[in-house]
């Protein structure tokens, strides 16, 4: 007869007991159980065969220590996934998924929803104006006001091409909660998943939706720095081989959003050089040219579990940046290779 070593919930290891199969009423657990048990023979086989008479015995203790800790890590990993979906203040919902390997959540990540301001930064979030328009497409609103066009059509989808900056009504305009200059502001409106990568790559965002193309998909958030601070945390990020640092060069280089500890789930999405999001500056609230806002918006049509990506090397002005975080000429840069894969791959993120 088959046994069962039981951990109890609420209960500590030493109440542990030996249960035979028809007690236990719980097959999404034993399904787990039985896939986890799966998995792991799987991966041995490749190098050896598990010899069936020994298997028919007990659980070998590699896998059993196997199968506890991949117990221990879906739990953690669900109380993660419930924690950023308190956290977030979007409709989209986040998913978390790591059929890959033995990693947890990341110890050192923060979630927020918006730019947190470095110690003598100071954001100014309350526009000084706003419209007064009864149907912001057809009369004169916020874009025409600052030089430019209307950035959506009629179906949310963005019409301007990259480089172009994005001017949404504000707290102070007179149109309702229902105009259709407020796209970015909403936030994500679909429900995305963290996951484990298989190429390497540490975790990886996919859509579990459709993404019509042009469409809105989510912000790119962290901690707002000056190009100073930026300067030196490269140089660290770089020898660990990691990027989070986006700079605000749309008019000027003094700020740079670090997004390494603080973040939203834009932290997790990889680097392509043949990427499906790209990179437009907004301006909501807070008009000062220096701290646009950072909207990432779907470049074709995306299916349900493909990976979003886009390119760290892009700028708001949808060029391809050939400087680097560090000008000193004297150091010698620690460039990171890319994995991305694509054809056009240039073979460095930095």
């Amino acid at each position: 007869m088959e046994y069962y070593l039981v951990k109890w919930k609420g209960w500590p290891d030493s109440t542990n007991t030996w249960e035979p199969l028809q007690n236990l009423k719980c097959p999404l657990l034993l399904q787990q159980f039985s896939n986890d048990k799966h998995n792991y023979l799987s991966q041995v086989k490749r190098g050896k065969a598990v010899t069936p008479k020994n298997n028919n015995k007990a659980l070998k203790p590699a896998l059993a220590e196997y199968i506890v800790k991949k117990a221990k890590q879906r739990i953690a990993l669900q109380r993660w996934q419930d924690e950023l979906n308190r956290r977030k203040n979007h409709k989209g919902m986040i998913f978390v998924e790591n059929t890959v390997d033995l990693e947890g959540p990341p110890s050192d990540f923060f979630y927020i929803n918006e730019y947190r301001p470095a110690p003598g930064i100071s954001l100014v979030n309350e526009a000084t104006f706003g419209c007064s328009c009864t149907d912001c497409f057809f009369e004169k609103c916020c874009p025409a006001e600052a030089g430019v066009l209307l950035a959506y059509n009629k179906n949310q989808q963005i019409k301007i091409p990259p480089g172009t900056p994005i001017y949404e009504c504000n707290s102070r305009c007179q149109c309702g909660p229902d105009c259709p200059n407020r796209i970015v502001q909403k936030g994500t409106q679909y429900s995305l998943c963290i996951f484990r990568t298989s190429n390497g790559c540490g975790w990886g965002v996919k859509t579990l939706v459709k993404i019509k193309r042009m469409s809105f998909v989510m912000e790119y958030v962290g901690e707002v720095i000056t190009s100073e601070e930026a300067e030196r945390r490269g140089q660290l990020y770089d020898n660990k081989g990691i990027t989070y640092l986006f700079d605000l060069d749309y008019e000027s280089d003094e700020f740079t959003v670090d997004a390494a500890r603080f973040g939203n789930v834009s932290h997790f999405v990889n680097h392509s050089c043949d990427p499906n999001l790209q990179v437009f500056n907004v301006f909501i609230d807070n008009l000062d040219t220096r701290l646009p806002r950072i909207a990432l918006f779907s470049t074709r049509t995306i299916n349900p579990g493909e990976e979003l990506t886009f390119d760290y090397q892009m700028k708001g002005s949808g060029d391809i940046s050939s400087d680097s975080i560090d000008h000193s000429p004297n150091k010698k840069r620690v460039r990171t290779v890319c994995k991305c894969g694509a054809v056009t791959c240039r073979g460095y993120l930095n």
